[in-house]
């Protein structure tokens, strides 16, 4: 699931992927996109990028005359940058940009569910908080002056999904850092952070003069720090892995996690339905008639695997429920994920329905017409043709 790791990870693989290529034309948006036409055209432009909490900003710089343009991109729940030949680009790919060079290539922009989107300009969303990675410092002030806000009455962890003061902070990120705490994440999120403020102004004494690095290396690091160097260590463990589609990225990601969908650990559906992994009591501010589950180790099922039995709709629920943990976490996350959308509706079946409820009813069912089969002499007696 695409978080502010996730984003600053494409931002960084826009800008080694792509530094040293010159792109031509425009940018080509695919019928189902869901961003405006992109107003932008030139012989000849360098692409960078730029991410913050769960946005990215992309940059297109004319090498000649003509104006710069700015696109700002949210990732939904799958989307995602890719740089392909443009022969033959990538799946779900709904913009692209294409290289000047020969046979060209295409950096696109990738997502199979079509809840990201992009929108023109170079300005952040309006209501977004500072990003947790690369504005700390803000980050934490923003919080520590703000926890009047009625969004700290909430549990924690329901706080911690809100991005105007956890700006990228996401479900998995919120697991990690509550479980390395032990702190219950149904506790309140006021309870929580206030004691930070006391802590805030005597460290502000003692480290005024310390760079931040220094001021992040403690035995005991609080919520707000683990805030960013969670994030970051999902960064560092995938530094080098910077094709989004390297085998050992997705293997290093599950082998960091520590709580989410993790066998052992126990989830619960927070207020808004989505599902937080912890270990331990939930805490006082857990959703009532709940019950906790726990996730259990078991073989992981493999989904080329051929199977023989026809099965009921209700039995491939259960299977795709008895998935591996870390497949079936990243599901829910999907569906979870706070700009998800619904899915349209099946219009087939809908076209049904109505057909059905238009149909005029009939008083009495028919009695079923018998099949008979005629002797063949006597179709010929009849002139009737043989069969065939």
């Amino acid at each position: 699931m695409p978080e502010g790791p996730e984003l600053a990870l494409a931002g960084r693989y826009i800008n080694e992927a792509c530094g040293g290529l010159v792109f031509s034309g425009g940018a080509e948006r695919s019928a189902v996109g869901r961003g405006p036409e992109v107003p932008f055209r030139s012989e000849a432009y360098r692409l960078g990028a730029a991410a913050r909490g769960k946005e990215l900003r992309l940059r297109l710089e004319p090498l000649g005359a003509g104006s710069p343009q700015a696109l700002v991109f949210r990732f939904g729940m799958s989307g995602g940058f890719r740089l392909r030949p443009a022969a033959s680009p990538p799946r779900h790919a709904h913009l692209r940009f294409l290289t000047r060079e020969s046979p060209p290539r295409a950096l696109c922009f990738v997502d199979a569910r079509r809840f990201g989107s992009w929108r023109l300009g170079d300005a952040w969303q309006p209501g977004r908080g500072p990003c947790v990675l690369s504005e700390y410092q803000a980050f934490r002030e923003n919080v520590l002056k703000n926890l009047d806000d009625k969004a700290f009455d909430k549990p924690i962890c329901e706080a911690l999904l809100n991005q105007k003061y956890f700006n990228g902070i996401g479900n998995y990120l919120r697991a990690e850092i509550l479980y390395r705490l032990k702190i219950p994440p149904f506790e309140k999120a006021r309870t929580v952070l206030e004691a930070l403020k006391q802590q805030e102004q005597e460290r502000r004494k003692k480290n005024s003069s310390l760079p931040l690095s220094k001021k992040l290396k403690r035995d005991n690091p609080d919520l707000l720090e683990l805030c960013h160097t969670v994030p970051m260590e999902v960064v560092a463990a995938e530094k080098n892995l910077l094709d989004p589609d390297h085998a050992d990225n997705h293997t290093a990601f599950k082998n960091w996690l520590q709580c989410y969908g993790v066998p052992g650990m126990s989830s619960l559906r927070d207020h808004n339905g989505r599902t937080i992994w912890f270990q331990g009591e939930p805490g006082p501010m857990a959703p009532k008639g709940q019950k906790s589950r726990k996730k259990h180790a078991g073989p992981k099922a493999d989904p080329d695997a051929p199977t023989t039995e026809v099965t009921t709709r209700a039995s491939k629920r259960r299977s795709r429920r008895a998935e591996n943990p870390a497949t079936s976490a990243m599901k829910k996350e999907e569906e979870e994920e706070e700009e998800a959308v619904p899915d349209p509706p099946r219009r087939g079946r809908a076209r049904a329905r109505r057909a059905a409820a238009a149909a005029p009813a009939s008083p009495k069912p028919e009695a079923p017409v018998k099949a008979t089969r005629r002797r063949a002499s006597a179709r010929k007696g009849a002139g009737a043709a043989p069969a065939v």
